[in-house]
């Protein structure tokens, strides 16, 4: 395993530096700009090294789920969770968000650099560009993933399970469509599974991410579901495990198995070659169990553990080559 490399919520490259100076009246070569430029390079190791640390420590499933692709889309897999993350954490790492836009603006401006062959100098484009020129990626997922993340950016709950569902195609299942051009997949069936699987992500990623959410005074799950059990956000933000904040946890998990369920209902039609992009299912399943044996209270101290098994499990399934 390759050491930890430390960085702070994905350094930005120096054209992000630069952009991020303009506009915050910070002289182009000032101590800021200068650290930030610090993680950019042009060795390949280095880069590839940088995603792989940056996946392993905030996308550890994904991690796990990439070290299983075929060699020749691995490092490729690792670059699009990198990018992924660089995307996600914008939200909790800036506080105020006109930062964040400029942020998204700078991936916006990279992912048009990258199809111009001229990617900005940091890790995660460098390696980005590798991925886009090995597989032909598809320019308007990626640019999907960015534009979604942007709105996000809003901080308010979402109106409706629909409202979440529409958020989880548009970041989780186009990151599952670029893993299988990665995988030089290119099926309807297998795209089917992967909108399904990605719904799955996005809604199970909302409740586990509850605990740590209300612990900062934050409550995203749908506005629909919870006026429906009468829970309100403070029962959230108090960590309340009453009935009907558990019987919101079990509407929106049952909506997650469900798109599992229709994601496999597809299995028999799906190509061999399309599975190893689908074994983030298995963590999604993982999840469900747990919560379901915590009878749905999503602050059960045992759903706040990593599950040991978790990569027997995986491994078992890539051998089967099943979801």
């Amino acid at each position: 395993m390759a050491s930890s490399i430390s960085a702070k919520h994905g350094l930005l490259g120096s054209k992000a530096s630069l952009y991020l100076a303009l506009h915050r009246n910070i002289p182009p070569g000032s101590l800021w700009v200068q650290r930030a430029a610090s993680s950019a390079t042009t060795d390949p190791q280095i880069n590839e090294k940088y995603c792989l640390d940056l996946v392993r420590s905030r996308d550890y499933d994904g991690f796990l789920s990439s070290l299983l692709l075929p060699k020749e889309a691995r490092r490729s897999s690792l670059a699009l969770r990198a990018f992924n993350v660089e995307l996600a954490q914008v939200k909790d790492s800036v506080s105020q968000k006109t930062i964040g836009l400029m942020r998204m603006q700078f991936w916006k401006a990279a992912i048009e650099e990258i199809y111009r062959d001229d990617p900005p100098n940091q890790p995660v484009s460098a390696e980005l560009w590798r991925a886009v020129k090995k597989h032909y990626l598809t320019k308007r997922w990626l640019l999907r993933i960015i534009t979604e993340r942007e709105k996000d950016l809003d901080d308010r709950a979402y109106r409706s399970l629909q409202e979440l569902e529409a958020y989880s195609e548009n970041t989780q299942s186009s990151l599952i469509y670029l893993l299988l051009e990665c995988l030089g997949v290119k099926d309807v069936h297998a795209d089917h599974a992967a909108s399904h699987i990605g719904k799955a992500q996005g809604i199970v990623t909302s409740l586990r991410a509850t605990p740590y959410h209300s612990s900062r005074r934050k409550v995203y799950l749908p506005m629909d579901i919870c006026m429906l059990h009468g829970a309100s956000q403070e029962d959230f933000i108090r960590g309340n495990r009453e009935q009907n904040v558990r019987d919101v946890a079990y509407d929106i998990a049952s909506q997650a198995h469900v798109h599992l369920q229709h994601a496999r209902s597809f299995s028999n039609s799906v190509p061999a070659a399309a599975t190893p992009a689908f074994l983030q299912t298995v963590v999604l399943e993982d999840y469900l169990q747990r919560v379901r044996r915590a009878d749905f209270d999503v602050f059960h101290p045992s759903l706040q553990k990593r599950n040991p098994l978790l990569p027997i499990q995986l491994y078992l399934r890539s051998w089967k080559n099943t979801y």
